[in-house]
């Protein structure tokens, strides 16, 4: 009875912190294993289920399994009980996708979780699991002396390590992947050069024959080495913190490296979980040739693998990946379609227009559209929507309209698309189109839907009732009875985030409805270059078991849609945004990599760092430092292959600072050479993201006493109507600008006529250039327009 006290206790401390944890956590995002209070429907599948049937007996499994065998040593126990946790989460998420590459890489999310869960069943089991007997078991000395007889062979230390290093490589997977990791961080990825990869590996095997020397002396058999391969893991992901740190700008005014550090351990934490079995099992074979003194087969098995490690960084390349398809590179281009002339394009990592010329996309969003919920009756949700407004953005030097529209609007019964509804988005096009403007059609939501709190429900201590804002149609929102209840704010509700689950799972053909609507959508405007592009969904949410939502299942929604998009004739350009993570942390994962073929996509996150995010709201030191976001989301387009483009920006409110952190913004735009879309050009005074207050607030203001204009934020349109490039012959190498002066370098490979430069201002900028010909300044609403013909390499500088 005593061998199973230890285990009993275990057990039963984690049984009772999974139930206080669901009762306590409101949202159940931050529980083990949560409950939102939306019921699971069989007709949704497996997925409502996987927490309870898959996670929880896996859990307890594998608990009562290390308690037995690693039970005697609380650190030892503690990583048993974190291995338990990683592996319970990859079997919940394998069953959720059927995919082990996705599964296994999403356990990392956890850890956060894990590891206090972890220390408190870990101590549980000590103080009440009984009287404990240690027992030491002998292992090999790490450095052995050549012609002496140690008491273990080497082999049972070097072989598992060096093969578990050589197995990294080729089943890399997503690990390692994301913004974290920057240049000249090892990881053990093909496709980060063969030099990345031999130093990580170098560092997996140091670290599991350390860990193993330390581990099995106190672990026996199997279990040994795989708990020394997840200390392992988390060892290398110690150093590429260090490594992150030293090569990312440190503390630069932020916490990044320590969020980097963060998950660079997670990541390493998980690899071990997942793949240690490995280092456990060849452990045993080492020691059964040990046993037999088998030692010139131990040192032939020794060199053997140490060739195969080689062997792999060099193959793996062209190795399919362990994942989805692609994800160890960029999938390659789609080529079966021929974008018109005329038509925006994605060109390598910038916007070209096809015809030579970079084109860099500045302006702002438009919610005029919008179907809001409407908070106060008889105050209007939205401002009307005229060409004036166009006419106004335009005198501003901007070329850009990213436009929001509202699928509860646009397809309020299912099937059909709203005709009248369809004229306001082509009216709005054909303004566009006179004033010379792109326009990038969103389709927005926030929060989901357009319903608040439903009268009497209860909601959950920690939560509080809340406003709608707009989104989906009521028809395609399955909320499975969760509360309509805010935790921190509007994108953490148990029924938003049980809406964007049965989204991102398609249940009841949600998901496949919204393709087709895009599918539509497209087909009107497939012949309209005015259309820059399409964004497919604003901001979306983390539903309830991120990352198989926000990024494997996020992406294979983008594949989906772009099928459609491209069935439908449609050429244009395709914004993918990352989830919600981004705007309220500074950073994200993103869609997988590889989630499609097509190329003409661009990666548009929303950089609000310093803004909207988490930290500033809750009153945290900035998690993400305003100039760190633009790399960090330059890194993760890379690796898409994609050009970035930020689709919202600013929202800096009331702060007194505002001018000071715009300035900042713009001028590491410029840095950058990125263009984007600010947030807001208007704002109703009964817009539920306005709030009520004295004003409603954007660039043009209103004035919610009378309910007509207010004073316009000439503050912020003297930022950012400051000069810049609209299109450059070749790229734009350097920029800088301030008003109307700006500092312009670029290069081009052949001829173009193509330069056309912003200038604001009533007074003829005067013009200084290298290497341009035909240079001229145009006088147009409210500044000029300077262009001119180029090859090779040049500059403008105007004052």
């Amino acid at each position: 009875m005593k061998s199973v006290r230890r285990p009993v206790v275990a057990l039963s401390t984690t049984l009772a912190l999974l139930v206080i944890q669901a009762v306590v956590d409101p949202t159940g995002l931050l529980a083990l294993v949560g409950w939102s209070g939306a019921l699971p429907s069989v007709s949704a599948g497996m997925w409502p289920f996987a927490s309870y049937a898959v996670f929880v007996p896996v859990l307890l499994g594998v608990i009562w399994w290390v308690t037995l065998r690693a039970g005697g040593r609380f650190w030892t126990l503690t990583a048993g009980v974190v291995l338990a946790v990683l592996l319970a989460q990859a079997s919940a998420c394998l069953v959720m996708t059927w995919n082990l590459g996705v599964a296994t890489w999403a356990a990392g999310y956890v850890v956060a979780k894990a590891i206090p869960a972890a220390l408190i069943v870990a101590a549980f089991a000590r103080w009440f699991g009984g009287p404990t007997t240690r027992r030491s078991f002998a292992v090999g000395s790490l450095w052995p002396r050549f012609g002496a007889q140690p008491q273990a062979a080497s082999g049972s230390l070097w072989v598992p390590a060096v093969i578990f290093a050589a197995v990294a490589p080729l089943v890399a997977g997503l690990w390692w992947t994301g913004a974290v990791y920057a240049p000249g961080v090892p990881a053990a990825r093909p496709d980060r050069g063969a030099v990345s990869v031999l130093v990580a590996m170098l560092l997996i095997a140091v670290a599991t024959a350390l860990c193993l020397r330390w581990m099995r002396s106190r672990v026996p058999g199997v279990l040994g080495g795989w708990l020394a391969a997840l200390v392992a893991g988390g060892a290398v992901g110690l150093v590429q913190a260090v490594v992150i740190f030293a090569v990312d700008g440190g503390l630069n005014g932020d916490l990044w490296p320590l969020m980097a550090a963060y998950i660079a351990i997670a990541d390493g934490l998980t690899f071990g979980a997942c793949v240690g079995w490995v280092v456990g099992v060849t452990a045993i074979v080492a020691d059964r040739i040990r046993d037999k003194r088998w030692t010139r087969v131990s040192q032939v098995a020794t060199a053997s693998v140490a060739v195969v490690a080689v062997v792999a960084v060099i193959l793996a390349p062209g190795l399919p990946a362990w994942g989805p398809a692609g994800a160890a590179s960029a999938a390659p281009a789609s080529t079966s379609r021929t974008i018109p002339s005329g038509f925006l394009r994605a060109d390598g990592r910038v916007i070209g227009d096809g015809a030579g010329n970079q084109v860099l996309l500045r302006g702002v969003n438009v919610n005029q559209l919008l179907d809001f919920y409407q908070p106060r009756p008889g105050v209007a949700a939205t401002r009307p929507l005229t060409e004036g407004d166009f006419s106004g953005i335009a005198a501003h030097g901007f070329n850009v309209v990213r436009l929001g529209l509202s699928w509860s609007a646009l397809e309020p019964r299912r099937g059909s698309l709203d005709t009248a509804y369809l004229d306001q988005i082509t009216e709005a096009v054909g303004w566009a189109k006179q004033h010379g403007i792109y326009i990038v059609l969103d389709m927005h939501q926030d929060g989901w839907w357009k319903a608040a709190t439903d009268a009497g429900t209860a909601c959950r201590p920690g939560t509080d009732s809340m406003w709608g804002y707009d989104g989906a149609p009521t028809w395609a929102t399955i909320t499975d009875g969760a509360p309509r209840c805010q935790f921190t704010g509007r994108d953490i509700s148990p029924a938003g985030d049980r809406a964007f689950q049965n989204f991102y799972f398609d249940t009841a053909g949600v998901q496949s409805a919204l393709v087709d609507t895009w599918g539509k959508l497209a087909a009107v405007f497939r012949d309209e270059p005015t259309v820059a592009g399409y964004d497919l969904l604003n901001e979306p949410g983390f539903g309830e078991t991120a990352p198989v939502t926000t990024s494997f299942l996020l992406g294979r929604f983008y594949d989906r849609a772009i099928g459609a998009i491209r069935d439908s004739g449609a050429p244009q350009i395709v914004f993918v945004e990352p989830s919600i993570f981004w705007s309220g942390l500074g950073f994200d994962s993103g869609p997988t990599r590889g989630f499609t073929r097509d190329r003409n996509i661009v990666f548009s996150p929303h950089l609000y760092a310093e803004s909207i995010t988490m930290d500033r709201s809750l009153g945290l030191p900035t998690i993400v430092g305003m100039e760190r976001q633009f790399a960090l989301a330059q890194r993760v387009a890379d690796e898409y292959g994609a050009p970035l483009w930020s689709g919202e920006y600013g929202y800096w409110g009331d702060q007194k600072d505002v001018d000071a952190r715009l300035a900042r913004y713009a001028k590491t735009e410029d840095a950058n050479r990125l263009g984007s879309a600010y947030w807001v050009w208007k704002q109703a005074c009964g817009d539920p993201q306005n709030g009520i207050g004295p004003t409603g607030n954007g660039l043009m203001t209103q004035d919610c006493a009378t309910g007509g204009d207010g004073e316009p934020r000439n503050d912020l349109l003297q930022l950012l109507s400051r000069a810049y490039p609209r299109s450059s012959p070749g790229v734009v190498t350097i920029l800088a600008s301030a008003g109307p002066s700006v500092v312009l370098a670029g290069s081009a490979k052949q001829q173009s006529c193509g330069l056309d430069v912003w200038v604001p201002g009533t007074a003829e900028p005067t013009l200084h250039s290298t290497g341009l010909t035909n240079v001229e300044a145009a006088a147009v609403p409210g500044g000029w327009r300077v262009t001119g013909c180029a090859s090779g390499r040049y500059t403008l500088t105007t004052s």
